[in-house]
């Protein structure tokens, strides 16, 4: 079983030269959690989530300590919002380095690529290297689960 056959292909992605305003738009408006930062040829270069987008809203001190359970309301700290200076930055000063996964890949070699690197999704790319699909620790999960003897596929 290989990744393409399993993969969303629809891909919601955002050009480099997008700012971190626009990656937040296209987040909201798409409803998405990870977006592939893309070359002008279609090729992932990056790739920002939720997490790097939330990471500005933060306060410093959440960095700082082992646990918040002990913070009880972040107060005014809640209405702040990133300036607008940081906001028209490029997403690239954002975005982690991208570990794609050819289309042709295994779903087990993909699942533990996805362990390794602590990914819920990953970027699918063809022979070329252009962005084709993005596959979930969901879509493959379920995709062997499905094998399991006793348990029926949605798609069967």
């Amino acid at each position: 079983m290989i990744v393409s056959h399993f993969m969303k292909k629809k891909v919601v992605s955002i050009g480099a030269k997008a700012t971190i305003q626009e990656a937040a738009a296209k987040f909201v408006k798409q409803h998405v959690g990870e977006l592939p930062v893309v070359d002008d040829e279609k090729k992932p270069i990056g790739i920002v989530n939720l997490r790097d987008m939330l990471s500005l809203e933060l306060p410093d001190f959440v960095r700082f300590v082992e646990d918040v359970d002990f913070v009880h309301d972040f107060g005014a700290v809640e209405t702040t919002r990133p300036t607008a200076d940081l906001l028209v930055r490029p997403i690239t000063v954002l975005m982690q380095p991208v570990i794609p996964v050819d289309e042709n890949c295994g779903l087990l070699r993909a699942y533990a690529l996805m362990l390794q690197h602590n990914l819920l999704d990953m970027p699918v790319v063809n022979k070329a290297g252009k962005l084709v699909g993005i596959v979930s620790r969901v879509d493959i999960g379920t995709a062997i689960l499905a094998l399991w003897p006793g348990v029926e596929s949605k798609k069967s």
